[in-house]
């Protein structure tokens, strides 16, 4: 025995909602809303709070290295300071000049700030850094105590 088939007319949307659209069609436009809302009120907040920019810290044997994203900045906007055990980039990104109307800007411009608690002590005199391509990239050495060393096993 064969049973009927029932044919649905309209797209996968339409079936799913035969109200209209989708609850979250209208998402996009509410944040964009709200972005503009924030901006208009509370200008002062995003000009005073500094920015976190990208960054990688790694280990190797003899040091710690961190890779910092810092396009469009020039050494002499950046300021690399090492204590015992921190590590702080600071800086400012200054915005621009353009012609016309920002209609909308997603790259982030003012002060930042990046600091990275090192899991030992260093060697503060025998830092480097060096940018290259809107990478900056801190060597801070570790000190000889925490290096690691290999010790043989006797019998």
């Amino acid at each position: 025995m064969t049973l009927p088939v029932r044919h649905r007319h309209g797209s996968l949307l339409e079936r799913a909602f035969p109200w209209g659209e989708p609850p979250a069609a209208d998402f996009g436009e509410m944040f964009e809303r709200m972005n503009r809302f924030l901006e208009a009120t509370a200008p002062r907040w995003t000009e005073t709070m500094a920015w976190v920019p990208l960054a990688d810290l790694s280990e190797t044997d003899d040091a710690y290295v961190v890779e910092c994203e810092l396009p469009g900045l020039q050494r002499e906007d950046i300021e690399v300071e090492v204590s015992e055990r921190e590590l702080c980039v600071t800086g400012e990104l200054k915005e621009r000049e353009r012609e016309g109307v920002l209609r909308r800007a997603t790259r982030r411009s003012g002060h930042f700030e990046y600091r990275a608690l090192l899991p030992a002590k260093v060697d503060s005199e025998q830092v480097r850094a060096s940018l290259s391509d809107g990478i900056l990239t801190v060597t801070v050495p570790k000190t000889q105590a925490t290096k690691p060393r290999h010790i043989e096993i006797t019998t």
